[in-house]
C-alpha cells in the first residue's frame, strides 16, 4: 500500500454525518449532461459527483486511490438504489484510455501531467466538468502546496484543445466576500469528428 493511499484512507476514516454535495461545476451545469453514456468521476473521493451522474442515468464509474472512500461510496449508492462501479486506482499512474467516456468529472484534484490523458479519454462530443483550487485566493481554503493550485486562467490553458462551454474564475475582483472565489470551474466539449 502506497503512502498516498494510506494518507487518503486515514482521511476518509471519520464518520460521515452529512454526505457531501457534488461539485458546483456539476450541480450548476447538470442540464448539459447527455441523456445516456459512460461517465467517470476521476479521483472521486466519496463520489458525490458519481452519485449525481448515476442519478441522471449515466453508466458511471468512480475511481480513487482510497479503498475507504470507495467503500463508503458503494454503501451510499446502495442506500440510494443507484448502480455505479467503483475502482481503486491511482489515476496518475493508470489514467483512462482513449475514447472511453462521454463525461469526465474532476473536482478538488490537480495533476497537470494527467490532463492530456483526460482529453484523450473523452469520446468525440464528450464533456469535461472540472473544478479545483486557484493560487490567487481570498483565504487559505484548499491545499497549500502550489503544485496543487491553478495559476491564473491555467485551467483554460490545460484544456485549450477543448471548446469551453462554461468558465468561471473570479480571482480578487470586486467584493471578495461574495461570488465564486478560491476556485476555477470549466465545462468543456471535445469536438466531434464529423462537425
Amino acid at each position: 500500500m502506497s503512502e498516498t493511499q494510506q494518507h487518503w484512507d486515514r482521511h476518509y476514516q471519520t464518520e460521515i454525518e452529512d454526505y457531501p454535495l457534488p461539485a458546483l461545476v456539476l450541480q450548476q451545469n447538470q442540464h448539459l449532461l447527455p441523456k445516456r453514456g459512460e461517465a467517470l468521476d476521476l479521483a472521486s473521493g466519496l463520489g458525490a459527483n458519481a452519485l449525481l451522474l448515476a442519478t441522471h442515468g449515466l453508466q458511471t464509474q468512480a475511481w480513487d486511490i482510497s479503498h475507504t472512500a470507495l467503500a463508503k461510496l458503494s454503501a451510499e449508492a446502495g442506500r440510494r438504489q443507484l448502480v455505479l462501479v467503483t475502482q481503486q486506482r491511482d489515476v496518475s499512474a493508470a489514467p483512462p484510455v482513449a475514447d472511453s467516456f462521454d463525461v469526465i468529472v474532476v473536482s478538488q484534484f490537480l495533476d497537470r501531467a494527467l490532463c492530456p490523458y483526460i482529453i484523450s479519454a473523452l469520446k468525440p462530443g464528450g464533456l469535461l466538468f472540472y473544478q479545483t483550487f486557484c493560487q490567487i485566493r481570498v483565504n487559505n481554503e484548499g491545499p497549500q502546496n502550489p503544485e496543487f493550485l491553478l495559476k491564473d486562467n491555467e485551467l483554460l490553458n490545460l484544456f485549450s484543445s477543448l471548446t469551453p462551454r462554461v468558465y468561471r474564475e473570479e480571482s480578487l475582483l470586486g467584493d471578495t466576500a461574495r461570488g465564486w472565489r478560491n476556485r476555477a470551474m470549466l465545462v468543456a466539449e471535445k469536438a466531434c469528428k464529423y462537425k
